[in-house]
């Protein structure tokens, strides 16, 4: 198994209501307008993953498990890997319930959205914590 760690931070601006995707993104601020986002100031978006996990992650079937950690609290969402991911975008990466694929899509078909993320998650989310991102590859 092939995993990837990101450190982040959460933000006060922090909302996840998005129905449809979930991200995280090197920019430090955040708008009450990106309530996909649910940590800021990450180590790396797609772009700086390992070419190894990304090889894998373009392998259609795989799937990605990203366990969302912040203040002992914990979530996990589930989505698919793609061949036709790019995995280029230098400081965000988004999951996707749908299988749209850009530049910032980490990852397609998720089991959850922002909007479903365990909501005391987010309450630690908005505290500005740091957030560890656990990106785990299964076959």
């Amino acid at each position: 198994m092939l995993s990837e760690v990101v450190h982040a931070r959460g933000h006060p601006n922090v909302v996840s209501a998005h129905r449809t995707t979930v991200e995280f993104t090197m920019e430090r601020e955040l708008s009450l307008r990106g309530d996909c986002i649910v940590a800021v100031s990450a180590d790396k978006g797609c772009a700086g993953l390992s070419d190894e996990f990304k090889k894998a992650l373009r392998s259609d079937g795989v799937r990605l498990e990203l366990e969302i950690e912040c203040g002992g609290v914990r979530d996990t969402v589930m989505a698919g890997g793609s061949s036709k991911l790019v995995l280029l975008h230098p400081t965000d990466a988004v999951i996707r319930k749908s299988d749209f694929v850009c530049e910032r899509t980490l990852a397609v078909n998720a089991d959850k959205a922002a909007c479903d993320l365990d909501r005391k998650l987010v309450e630690e989310l908005k505290s500005g914590k740091p957030v560890l991102l656990k990106l785990n590859l299964k076959s």
